[in-house]
């Protein structure tokens, strides 16, 4: 069984969590090799996982060095980001390196973050937004970090792990593209559904 919740238990000491980072980065970068998933050429799907939360959280507590006092904030921050099940949870990035480029590009991208899908042999999984707060503001400019859940039911979840083809999407007005998953992030998202 997956775990859904970063505790206070799993919260390593700083020290001992600084003598295996090097490690720990390493192992994690090869495992977000298969959560990664380019749609278009500005978008990126970065699928998280208990143990990219996991990282996260203790590269927050290591860089910042708030101590106990960051903890319960961080574990605020990145849970709801943890698959619970029946739902795989992505963070979409907008990656644009020059700043003008981008903020021309946001500029009317508004409303992207009710617009992803899964296509999964024809049956559509909508993407729902992280409600933690708006990410469009009220002129119609996107942020460039959206956080999008998507709910599955138990016979979509049947059809994602054994259909013929999977497909991820975004379908707004300014930037409409779909990209098939490949076996190996099938095979790896596929793991984040509870048996």
């Amino acid at each position: 069984m997956n775990k859904t919740e970063i505790t206070r238990a799993d919260i390593m000491d700083m020290d001992e969590y600084a003598a295996i980072r090097i490690q720990r980065r390493t192992a994690m970068s090869e495992k977000k090799k298969h959560r990664r998933l380019h749609c278009g050429p500005h978008a990126t799907f970065y699928f998280e996982s208990f143990d990219t939360m996991w990282h996260q959280v203790h590269e927050m507590l290591f860089i910042e060095k708030g101590g106990e006092a960051q903890i319960n904030d961080e574990l605020s921050a990145y849970n709801p980001l943890i698959p619970k099940g029946m739902e795989l949870v992505a963070t979409l990035m907008f990656e644009i390196d020059n700043e003008e480029q981008r903020a021309l590009f946001l500029n009317g991208l508004g409303g992207v973050e009710e617009t992803t899908f899964f296509d999964i042999d024809g049956e559509i999984v909508k993407g729902v937004p992280e409600e933690d707060l708006d990410r469009t503001t009220a002129d119609g400019k996107a942020s460039s970090v959206q956080f999008v859940h998507f709910p599955f039911t138990r016979t979509q979840i049947d059809k994602f792990k054994t259909g013929d083809r999977v497909m991820l999407g975004i379908e707004h007005a300014k930037y409409a593209h779909v990209v098939i998953l490949p076996e190996t992030i099938r095979a790896a998202l596929a793991a984040d559904f509870s048996n």
